[in-house]
């Protein structure tokens, strides 16, 4: 974790609930952060804004058992903007530099195909890539993150079912015969 979360959490003298709250769900919540950006360092900068915003907003805060909303909330906000400030840097290639990875039962072979699969939930758009997080890796329904991300239910399936079109038509996910 950054050093300024970890500062604010570790001085218990201004709000000994929301040091507690970090320490006991900080790796959830990075965890959350990291489904939303393909950067490890990214997802913490992330996390450390929106744990910020939620240490302002302590006070106003009324029912703390929905915190995890609460931050949630604030990382997808965060996101969204970020998505909307970011200039354009991507480039279309030919070839897709990970190799492809065969299925199996084999654990090792089953850890590749989870790591297959998240290198390409991350080669996906971000409002896409977000959708998929919530819908899949957070199991919230299509109501609850269109809730979130304030769009309708309608986008979020569309969304969702393109993302899943990719995903299939992904070269790294084609199971080897």
């Amino acid at each position: 974790m950054t050093t300024s979360v970890c500062t604010l959490a570790s001085n218990p003298t201004h709000y000994p609930s929301f040091s507690a709250y970090f320490r006991t769900r900080g790796t959830v919540l990075l965890r959350t952060a990291r489904s939303l950006t393909a950067n490890p360092c990214d997802a913490e900068d992330l996390l450390q804004t929106a744990l910020a915003k939620t240490y302002v907003a302590w006070d106003r805060i009324e029912d703390h058992r929905a915190l995890d909303g609460y931050v949630r909330r604030a990382l997808v906000n965060t996101r969204t903007s970020q998505w909307r400030k970011r200039k354009v840097d991507e480039f279309v290639c030919d070839e897709i530099p990970e190799s492809e990875t065969p299925a199996g039962t084999d654990p090792a072979e089953a850890q590749a195909l989870r790591d297959a699969m998240w290198r390409a939930v991350t080669r996906l758009p971000d409002r896409q890539r977000a959708m998929v997080v919530l819908r899949y890796y957070e199991d919230m329904s299509e109501a609850q993150t269109a809730e979130l991300l304030g769009v309708s239910v309608g986008t979020v399936k569309s969304a969702v079912s393109r993302a899943l079109v990719k995903l299939r038509e992904d070269p790294e996910l084609t199971p080897v015969r």
